[in-house]
This record gives C-alpha cells, structure tokens and sequence, in this order.
C-alpha cells in the first residue's frame, strides 16, 4: 500500500508538480492549501509524513507544526521561502524533523522525506546502504556524506551501488561491467576507473588515500565493508 503524504502549499503550480512527481515516487498524496485544511484533514485521515510550508495564508507553519507535534509524532518536513536561521532553528525545536528552503531540487526534497520516514519507522529499510558516515538512497537514487547531498551522474550512482551492495568482496572491471549491463554509458567516457575516480573525489575524505572504495592490484576494486 502507498504511504499516504500530505502537502501543505499554497502555491498551486509547486503543489500540483510535487503531487506529480512524489506521486511518480510511489506516495498518495493529499494537498492540502492553508493550515486550516492541513489541520481539518489530519483530524480524519492518517498520513505516514507531511511536507509543510512555513508561509501559508492563514497561519504560520510553525503553529501548524505546533500544534501537529502536541498530539502525533507524524514525521513532518518544512519548507520555507525565508532563509533567516532563526526560522529553521524555531522549526525544528518545534519538532520538525528537517527543513528545506526553496527553491529545491524535487530529488532532493524526496531523498529528504524518505529519510526522515526511515528514522521514524516508515520506509522500506532495504533501499538505504549505510557505511559510516556514507548514506545510499537506492529508492531516492541519492547519496549522502555527512548527511550532505552528493551529486553523481545515473551511471556513477549505479556504479557505487554496484560496489557497496557487493562490500567486502573484489570486483573485476569486467564484473562491474556485467553488473551495469543496462545502464546508459556516457559516450565519450567509458573507462570504469575514469568514474571510480569521479566517484572517489565525492566520497572520500582523500581521494589520493581512498578507504571507501579500495584498488586491489591486478584484480579490481573492493568497497569496504568497514567505514568510519
């Protein structure tokens, strides 16, 4: 069954693009346009997250959230238009459980969600590989370092998984290569250490020392099982 989100905002192109896109993500979402309705729908349906703007026309979202955190532990991501700190300080001694300002990358804001739902005991555990200080969001298709949002190419992420969901054990260049069949190649640049390099220079903390993904002489790469 899809988990059941909703979307506090009042700008009606954004609400309508997130319902698109979160819907495309496997979520029901309702949209709800002022605090009033948030409030009137919480009371009679049940939702696993809510996605909450700070600015609405009827209240703040910080009494919303308020008054959301005094009965329920729903897990709740605020968004905001301001970028003063005090305001993400407020959120989230309120009980939000993240703050995102806009504009946001859509992939960034579902990465965000589904973290948030993990650590309160709603998504799927299996789609998130964790070493150290290093996240994968498979499901998200996002990867974190310190809770930082790295960017990688579809073919680099598809390539850190590869590695990470096989830790421990040495991966041939050919190997890799049988695991990515499938994956789009960019065509000017087909060399597998050419990406572990690109992927290194995001992970670790010394690209010229990596402990993440590790070069075995003569026969591949292994991803330590093993990270701080």
């Amino acid at each position: 069954m899809a988990e059941h989100l909703l979307l506090v905002e009042d700008d009606a192109r954004l609400a309508e693009m997130l319902q698109d896109y979160l819907g495309q993500a496997g979520f029901h979402v309702t949209a709800a346009a002022s605090g009033a309705d948030a409030l009137q729908r919480l009371a009679t349906a049940h939702f696993q997250a809510m996605v909450l703007d700070l600015m609405l026309p009827d209240m703040d979202g910080l009494d919303v959230c308020r008054r959301v955190r005094s009965r329920s532990d729903l897990p709740v991501l605020m968004l905001t238009a301001r970028g003063e700190p005090m305001d993400r300080i407020l959120g989230l001694e309120l009980g939000a459980d993240d703050y995102l300002p806009k504009p946001f990358e859509p992939r960034e804001l579902l990465a965000r969600l589904r973290s948030i739902m993990r650590r309160r005991g709603g998504a799927a555990p299996e789609q998130l590989l964790r070493f150290g200080r290093l996240e994968i969001d498979r499901d998200a298709r996002a990867l974190y370092v310190d809770g930082e949002l790295r960017s990688l190419t579809s073919y680099q992420f598809a390539l850190l998984v590869a590695l990470a969901t096989h830790s421990g054990r040495v991966l041939s260049r050919d190997s890799l290569m049988d695991l990515l069949k499938g994956e789009h190649m960019e065509a000017f640049d087909r060399s597998i250490d050419v990406h572990i390099s690109r992927i290194r220079a995001l992970i670790e903390d010394d690209p010229k020392r990596p402990r993440r993904i590790i070069t075995v002489r003569g026969a591949g790469y292994v991803f330590a099982r093993a990270q701080d």
